[in-house]
């Protein structure tokens, strides 16, 4: 077994296919945690993102035998899962009441949206993760997936362009449309003032 656990992933996914019965369990081992951040980014839900991976482990490993070595076995498996999650969402419209506690908040770099501020107690984190995944849903399923990955995950474009099997160009001009469409519902996350809290205006603190 530790001789197996010290193949590079192609070499695994042959011995796999070959009938090795331990090479495909290495294989999920070694990314299950990178698709797992995939799946629960994508569905928000983690007993939706849990049935994805699944539904997504198991078309890899009856898929085996189909793996020609186009691209690397670790893309290979997130377009896998990136297509079970879209399978999904597609056929039950998943809309999440809670993401996860892990779902990052900074959707957009902050480069791109700006900090969020200061320190903030668990129930504002709670209702930004909130609209954060309502603003996502809004948008097409495309430029929803081109920002998950590039932006919430740090993928980089190209590598973005090899798992959802598109044009690099692609995914840049899905990701740009999909940030303008989500700035306007975004805006109170730069500055949460903007939803009306009650602020020390010019000549006096405001009392309630």
């Amino acid at each position: 077994m530790d001789a197996v656990q010290e193949l590079p992933d192609q070499e695994l996914l042959k011995r796999h296919a070959q009938g090795d019965d331990q090479a495909f369990a290495v294989l999920v081992r070694r990314h299950r945690e990178r698709l797992w951040a995939v799946a629960v980014r994508v569905m928000g839900d983690p007993e939706e993102a849990s049935d994805a991976l699944q539904d997504a482990f198991l078309s890899a490993f009856r898929a085996a035998d189909r793996f020609r070595g186009e691209s690397q076995v670790s893309t290979w498996l997130h377009r896998i899962v990136v297509n079970a999650c879209n399978d999904r969402l597609r056929r039950r419209k998943v809309r999440p009441a809670t993401p996860t506690e892990d779902s990052t908040l900074d959707v957009m770099s902050n480069e791109r949206m700006g900090r969020m501020g200061g320190a903030r107690d668990h129930a504002s984190q709670t209702e930004a993760r909130l609209d954060v995944y309502a603003a996502l849903e809004k948008l097409p399923l495309d430029q929803r997936m081109a920002l998950t990955l590039v932006d919430m995950l740090g993928y980089r474009v190209d590598e973005a362009a090899q798992i959802l099997d598109v044009a690099s160009g692609t995914v840049k001009s899905r990701c740009a449309r999909g940030r303008a469409k989500l700035l306007p519902s975004l805006a109170h996350l730069r500055n949460p003032r903007q939803r009306g809290d009650v602020t020390t205006r010019r000549g006096g603190a405001n009392t309630s």
